[in-house]
């Protein structure tokens, strides 16, 4: 047998879980489940409970969604039992997690909207809390996935509701498993899956190891009762991941067992500021430790680490610069505090604070540090220490200080080693990239300067004269080439960049560039700015009294200048006219306020830094296409949607990895890799660094391959289409889903080398072996099987293809969108009769080709039929559009009005939420828009129905139109 059934995968599983500890329970339904449930929770609690108590205990457990239950079952429930008196009972042991109850169950049925049988099914306490979907070697883990994800829209919240209750999912077809926490199917994401690893990060991925290790019944429970975090910023679950698992019990265990310090050292990207708030929270139950403190940057509190600190916990950090409520705290009842490095540096060194503060020289205070390479590294680490006798020390870093990274300053060359004794884990971006937890680079070096008739053999490095680096045709150059090739890097602005440059002045002169020519019309860029200034600004080293200094940064300063030669450049190149840069930032500031409405300035610190937050939001928010920057952003900052970083600056070390790491943290299939586009020669600096936080062989692991191999590649990923499906045409021919299966996997690897290949700057479609055009013809027909299997996944049938993610991120292109089918119509209009055939053709097979404007064919089609040819002069034909389409928009909604019986004014204000918070309605928003309320039985089917029509209305007449409007 080549293939391993999944009844058979299934059956060796429920086997192995027998062995580890597991009781095998028949549960066929959810009659069955509650009865489990009844006795599994009088075993775990001692007791027993007369049917009306076990009533009361699940209307009690019987609300809200996964993460309202995830609470609840953290929480004891309340019920009055038959003599009156109240009690509670315990839903699942935090304390002891090795003392519940654990039980496998196989194939339980669920009717919903549809009727789901689930695989296997860990019970702890007759609760299902760990759902286990194998599929057969061969075929891929994300159709588990997506399975898992159409089992929540369909029962899961069937009856009682009870498999709301789970917690983790596992998905596995035998080679490879993975697991993940439950949470909104909003927030959920193939690429938010794990693979367990050991200690040393190597992966376990086949079922049966993974089982013994991470299903284990001790090991699983202390999972889901210590590492699944509860975000309640996104009323979502987290759980960790196997690195961030062990460097918590490291430093758990170093706290419990001895006094020493330690560092773990866990690459940019990869989620330390989870790992240490889990450390923080675990650690301050220890009954030996007094306190615990988790220290970080300023910035980061004023931003990232404040929001996901309180999301993780609510009300946990204070955000104020008040150092007399930090000496509250420490002397106070509160147990976790998080405060900033300068804070704590004030309080143990101001007398009026130091008095107050005797009482914890000798205490067992815990620190944490943050970003332990930013600020450890000068007086306050030394003060700290000598202040608290008893304290013990633990670091956070992605880019630990080595002997080769170590600034001299007039402590010495201090190493991360020296500060913080051992490395408890190391996970490093070689690991991280493994695991397809943040992305590889894509590093661009470009040339721009000339010298004689040579343009690319220059060494920039050899080149340090202050003129020709800042000359004002150079600079010039640089923006015209962002201006014409971030389209290209960011997918049309789907995503963000960061340009970080040598200097204040050198940024000033940048910002104008882009504003003159966004004002020329040359671009529609959305450039923002921000810098640090002061009184005596130090225009080379921006921000460095706040991070440190350039050494430890891993700046390198710029060649020729010094402070005196900055200060010249205070005033524009060819300007008699000084200004400070606080004025220009202001200026800069106005345009920003223009931009978007808001109302900021450096009048004084509050309204800076409040500036400073609020251009944080918006590069995340896609709201600025560019941040231009010295050195702010450049560490810390974590933005999903940012995949490009130009530089015009040199880096090194740990500044390098930090600042390229900006661009690749892992968001979706269209978010391929990071891009690095330096316009200085700072290959050395990027090997260098490179060699120094994974080795140098790991090159071909971190950078992605050049633009050649990816041609190769695609045209490799060509041939072996041609093998399934010779022609366009016999896309048709295909004769069962399991062949359409084989296409549309091989179509989709095409889409992916597609979307790596045209970020290269050197791409074209002439260098590949499949025309565009038949690309785009194969394209059609893809998506031809995409529009079948949505609709046929409405009907009863789930069809195999309902759990393939076909990925039309890929596919999405905004330069194509009804706005430009309007410009074509205008075309069409002005064209001679025989043109007009073939343009309209093209039209039409243009929309066919486009995933966002397939639902608008056929009105696009009737406008072209009957308004086009009436219309007179082509540059009114916006305006009938829009007229047109509203009439359309109007009908359509008054149809799905009376087809549903529903509230004409409710509905609008549904769809209108909808549009402007992107959450689905829920269940309850339909019903309310019903005149007729259905049975309860039948509301669930009903309301989805009638879900699906609004999202389908909205997909029509609201997407991509209020664009081009």
């Amino acid at each position: 047998m080549t293939t391993q059934p999944e009844q058979t995968l299934e059956n060796n599983l429920i086997s192995q879980l027998q062995q580890l500890g597991y009781k095998k329970v028949l549960i066929p339904d959810e009659k069955a489940l509650l009865i489990n449930l009844k006795s599994q929770l009088e075993k775990h609690n001692k007791t027993q409970f007369s049917e009306i108590e076990f009533a009361q205990i699940l209307n009690a457990i019987n609300k809200g969604n996964v993460f309202e239950r995830a609470k609840i079952l953290r929480d004891r429930v309340e019920f009055t039992d038959d003599s009156g008196e109240h009690r509670t009972v315990e839903l699942i042991n935090q304390i002891h997690w090795c003392q519940n109850e654990f039980q496998v169950a196989q194939q339980i049925s669920i009717k919903g909207i549809y009727k789901n049988r689930y695989d296997v099914t860990i019970l702890v306490n007759g609760l299902p809390l760990v759902q286990i979907e194998l599929k057969r070697r061969g075929l891929e883990l994300k159709e588990a996935f997506k399975q898992t994800s159409r089992y929540g829209i369909h029962s899961f919240d069937a009856g009682q509701g009870l498999f709301q209750f789970i917690q983790i999912f596992v998905i596995s077809n035998g080679v490879n498993s993975k697991y993940y926490a439950n949470g909104p199917l909003r927030n959920r994401s193939f690429k938010q899956t794990f693979y367990w690893s050991d200690v040393k990060n190597k992966q376990i991925t086949q079922l049966s190891t993974f089982a013994d290790i991470f299903l284990e019944p001790c090991h699983i429970s202390k999972m889901i009762t210590k590492y699944v975090v509860l975000n309640d910023t996104e009323k979502t679950l987290m759980v960790l991941r196997p690195y961030q698992f062990y460097a918590t019990e490291a430093i758990v265990e170093r706290v419990k067992t001895t006094t020493k310090y330690g560092y773990i050292w866990h690459t940019t990207g990869s989620g330390k500021t989870l790992t240490s708030f889990k450390t923080a929270q675990i650690l301050t139950n220890l009954p030996q430790v007094y306190k615990v403190v988790f220290v970080v940057d300023r910035k980061d509190l004023d931003t990232q680490t404040s929001q996901e600190f309180n999301s993780f916990s609510k009300g946990s950090i204070d955000g104020t610069n008040n150092t007399n409520k930090l000496v509250k705290q420490l002397t106070g009842d509160d147990k976790l505090i998080v405060t900033t490095i300068q804070k704590l540096s004030t309080a143990v060194n101001k007398a009026h604070y130091v008095e107050k503060m005797a009482v914890l020289k000798d205490k067992r205070i815990v620190f944490i540090f943050d970003e332990c390479h930013r600020s450890q590294f000068g007086k306050t680490h030394s003060d700290i220490k000598e202040f608290f006798e008893n304290s013990q020390m633990f670091g956070f870093t992605g880019t630990p200080i080595f002997k080769d990274n170590a600034g001299t300053n007039e402590w010495g060359k201090r190493t991360t080693q020296m500060l913080f004794g051992d490395c408890l884990h190391k996970y490093v971006i070689t690991d991280a990239i493994r695991d397809e937890n943040v992305l590889k680079f894509s590093v661009e070096y470009i040339s721009t300067f000339k010298k004689r008739d040579h343009i690319f053999d220059i060494n920039v490095e050899a080149i340090d004269e202050e003129e020709v680096m800042n000359a004002p045709q150079r600079l010039n150059n640089i923006v015209d080439y962002i201006v014409t090739n971030h389209g290209r890097k960011t997918h049309n602005k789907s995503f963000t960049a960061i340009f970080c440059v040598p200097s204040v002045a050198i940024l000033i002169e940048y910002y104008k560039l882009f504003q003159t020519k966004y004002k020329a019309g040359e671009h529609k860029l959305k450039v923002g700015t921000i810098f640090s200034y002061g009184a005596n600004v130090d225009l080379i080293n921006d921000d460095i009294d706040e991070l440190g200094t350039v050494e430890e940064l891993g700046l390198a300063k710029e060649p020729g200048f010094s402070l005196a030669a900055e200060e010249k450049y205070m005033a524009p190149y060819g300007s008699a006219t000084k200004k400070h840069p606080r004025e220009y930032l202001d200026d800069f500031i106005a345009d920003y306020n223009k931009l978007f409405g808001t109302n900021f300035s450096t009048q004084d610190s509050k309204s800076f830094y409040n500036y400073y937050n609020d251009i944080a939001k918006r590069v995340k928010n896609q709201q600025v296409d560019i941040l231009l920057v010295v050195n702010m952003f450049l560490t810390g900052f974590d933005s999903k949607w940012l995949n490009t970083i130009y530089v015009d600056k040199n880096l090194k070390y740990h500044g390098l990895i930090q600042a390229y790491s900006r661009t690749n943290r892992i968001l979706n299939e269209l978010k391929s890799q990071g891009n690095v586009v330096s316009f200085r020669n700072l290959k050395g600096a990027t090997d260098q660094a490179i060699s120094l936080f994974s080795n140098l062989e790991a090159k071909g692991e971190i950078i992605i391959e050049p633009y050649e191999d990816y041609v190769e590649k695609f045209n490799q990923a060509f041939k072996d289409l041609l093998q399934i499906t010779p022609t366009v045409n016999s896309v048709n021919d295909l004769q069962d889903e399991d062949a359409q299966l084989v296409f549309i996997k091989a179509f989709r690897e095409l889409m992916r080398l597609k979307n790596v290949l045209v970020t290269f700057t050197e791409f074209d479609f002439e260098d590949l072996s499949m025309p565009e055009q038949t690309f785009e013809d194969y394209k059609s027909k893809y998506l031809d099987l995409y529009d079948r299997t949505k609709n046929n996944s409405q009907k009863e049938k789930i069809s195999i293809l309902n759990d393939v993610d076909f990925e039309l991120e890929l596919i999405h292109r905004d330069e194509i969108n009804v706005g430009y089918i309007l410009k074509l119509l205008g075309k069409l209009k002005d064209a001679s009769p025989e043109e007009q055939e073939k343009q309209k053709k093209a039209i039409v097979e243009l929309i066919v080709g486009e995933a966002q404007l397939r639902s608008k064919r056929e009105l696009i089609e009737k406008f072209i039929r009957e308004n086009l040819p009436e219309i007179k002069d082509a540059d009114d034909i916006p305006e009938e559009f829009t007229s047109f389409w509203t009439k359309e928009r109007l009908r359509a909604l008054h149809q799905l009005s009376k087809e549903e019986n529903l509230d004409d004014e409710a509905l609008e204000k549904v769809i209108g939420d909808f549009i402007y918070t992107e959450k689905e309605p829920l269940r309850d928003d339909i019903i309310g828009l019903m005149k007729d309320k259905p049975s309860l039985k039948e509301r669930k089917t009903i309301a989805e129905r009638i879900k699906s029509k609004i999202l389908g209305f909205v997909e029509t007449f609201i997407n991509g139109i209020m664009e081009a409007a």
